[in-house]
């Protein structure tokens, strides 16, 4: 039997981002807070030293391990899905922080375009150019409502960068200047002036310059020692929920984190929930946490199962298109980041010395900046060249037709080590009514818990703007000047593959302006259940063309700004207003 523990004012599960924004900003309104955490204890001194590619990159030390609990994968809604083990194919974060501790930095608002994404298309094209199986619809909240909360997360980060010429409006530059400019990324940036586009230093959690964030908490600037992406930074040189939000809430006294901690339900009585039922993974010990408001912020994944394993909500039916939870999947995974790769035989760069989100992009083809009448996809995507920092042991890029063994491959290896660069295109996902998150009727995790299963596959939208994308990088690859062009294909039969690399995973517990047309409002609080906020990238109904943190931390602080307003007002539900700023 379930140990039940002392009632606070928030539950709050998961660590990342989504998790962090709000224990702290709940935590110094006053209230007391709890935050459940699956994975173990960590902090910044666990990484000194850490630079292991074999036991980070190789081995997947940070991510979830699948043994004990994964997805299963397929498709077609009639197939039979299968659990998905090899961690290179599904790479999820996990510990105290989230997958924000291991990520890149990479940091980007999403369009104006994409919180409207239907009535824009419609407006300028017609409804017939929309994918005739895709669900998009507005997110029931504009860019001019988001820009607040985006701005709020940036300043909480300490983003380095400079403004995008063709970005849409924003109060305030990026709270740091941006990160060095290199030979490389000068090189990118006067190929793609030459050629008429508008160039510009990527944003990035990789902080510039020492720099204290708006609650007091001192990053460093970053080394460029390359062990940035699936590590952790041992400088606290990148924005992270254990450099940022995490000590923030631990520092006002209310709020307490524990790790180790599964929850594996949702309790409630009618429609109020109650609190989490949770076991420690260390002793099997079960308890019940009750709470006055209870907040999934964990992973995609991870929200929706919670959602139907607790019985809240109504599944989604793709054949009957009725029900909510688990709609709109959506995956940034191997048919995106595809483009052009360059082979220099008469220049040289310092690839082994780089950070997550050092880079140089534009925006000329993202979104709906250029006119789609005569192509066959909607949205777009970024153009970017990133200097991640070679690894010694995985990226040995040769040309095509290399054989990848024996004295050829070592030569070719050797040479090409600082002579190549790769552009790539990084565009929107869009939502379909096959795409899905259900529950497995047969595989079970180590509780007995029925497994989540993903229904997912690419359509000829998918295929069609990753070709567009592949030639304007190889347009711009040229133009840099290389000797040897790679293109990467696309398959006219590609499919997803059950391939989850990327760890981009979006949708299910879906935001909009009704309860009709979603699950949660947008201040990502159940229609279902008034004292239940679902936070992160479960709630975007489409997944746009760049990296979704900044979108999860932004859509944290609004979410916050609703839940300190319920727990004032004593419950209800929320008046979706552009703004609860001034009545917390």
């Amino acid at each position: 039997m379930a140990i039940k523990l002392e009632k606070v004012d928030v539950v709050v599960v998961g660590s990342g981002w989504a998790g962090g924004v709000v224990a702290a900003e709940t935590a110094k309104a006053g209230h007391k807070v709890v935050v459940l955490e699956r994975g173990k204890r960590q902090n910044r001194s666990d990484f000194i030293g850490a630079k292991d590619e074999l036991r980070y990159t190789n081995r997947f030390d940070m991510m979830q391990k699948l043994s004990s609990e994964t997805i299963t994968s397929r498709v077609n809604i009639d197939d039979v899905a299968l659990p998905v083990r090899t961690q290179q194919e599904m790479m999820v974060g996990d510990d105290l922080g989230g997958g924000s501790v291991h990520w890149a930095g990479s940091t980007y608002r999403w369009r104006a375009y994409d919180f409207e994404i239907r009535s824009k298309t419609i407006e300028r094209y017609g409804e017939d150019k929309i994918p005739k199986d895709s669900t998009i619809q507005d997110w029931g909240i504009t860019y001019e409502e988001m820009e607040p909360y985006y701005d709020k997360w940036e300043k909480t980060a300490g983003v380095s960068g400079e403004p995008d010429p063709l970005g849409d409006p924003r109060k305030n530059d990026w709270p740091n200047p941006p990160l060095k400019e290199t030979p490389a990324l000068k090189l990118f940036k006067k190929a793609a002036k030459s050629l008429g586009y508008h160039p510009y230093q990527l944003a990035a959690c990789n902080l510039s310059q020492a720099y204290t964030n708006p609650d007091g908490e001192n990053m460093n600037p970053c080394m460029y020692c390359s062990y940035c992406t699936m590590y952790g930074c041992d400088f606290s040189a990148k924005s992270d929920p254990i450099a940022t939000v995490i000590p923030t809430a631990q520092k006002t006294g209310n709020a307490e984190f524990r790790t180790d901690a599964l929850v594996r339900r949702v309790l409630y009585e009618g429609d109020k929930a109650t609190g989490v039922l949770y076991t420690d993974v260390l002793t099997g010990a079960e308890y019940e946490q009750p709470a006055d408001v209870v907040v999934l912020a964990a992973f995609t994944f991870s929200n929706n199962r919670l959602l139907m394993l607790s019985g809240i909500g109504e599944p989604y039916d793709p054949k009957t298109r009725k029900g909510i939870i688990g709609k709109n999947f959506a995956i940034q995974g191997d048919i995106t980041f595809l483009g052009a790769r360059g082979f220099f035989e008469d220049k040289k760069f310092n690839l082994y010395a780089g950070a997550g989100a050092l880079g140089a992009g534009l925006s000329d083809f993202d979104a709906d900046l250029f006119d789609h009448t005569d192509l066959d996809f909607i949205h777009g995507g970024g153009i970017e060249l990133r200097q991640y920092g070679y690894g010694a042991i995985g990226l040995n890029h040769v040309p095509k037709g290399t054989k990848r063994w024996g004295a050829e491959y070592k030569e070719k290896s050797i040479h090409y080590a600082y002579r190549n660069l790769m552009v790539w295109y990084t565009p929107a996902v869009l939502s379909y009514w096959h795409n899905y998150l259900s529950l497995d009727p047969t595989y079970k995790d180590d509780f007995g818990d029925p497994l989540l299963r993903v229904t997912n596959k690419y359509t000829d939208q998918e295929r069609n703007i990753a070709k567009f994308g592949i030639e304007k990088c190889a347009e711009i690859v040229e133009a840099m000047g290389a000797d040897i062009i790679d293109k990467d294909s696309v398959a006219d039969d590609e499919e997803f593959d059950h391939i989850y690399s990327g760890g981009h995973y979006t949708g299910g517990v879906i935001m909009g302006p009704d309860k009709e047309s979603s699950a949660v409002n947008t201040y990502l609080q159940m229609w279902d259940m008034e004292n239940l906020f679902v936070v992160g990238g479960s709630a975007f109904p489409h997944f746009g063309s760049h990296h979704p943190t900044p979108t999860i931390g932004a859509l944290g602080y609004r979410a916050s700004e609703g839940i300190i307003k319920y727990l004032k007002d004593g419950g209800g539900q929320l008046v979706q207003s552009k703004s609860l700023a001034g009545q917390a």
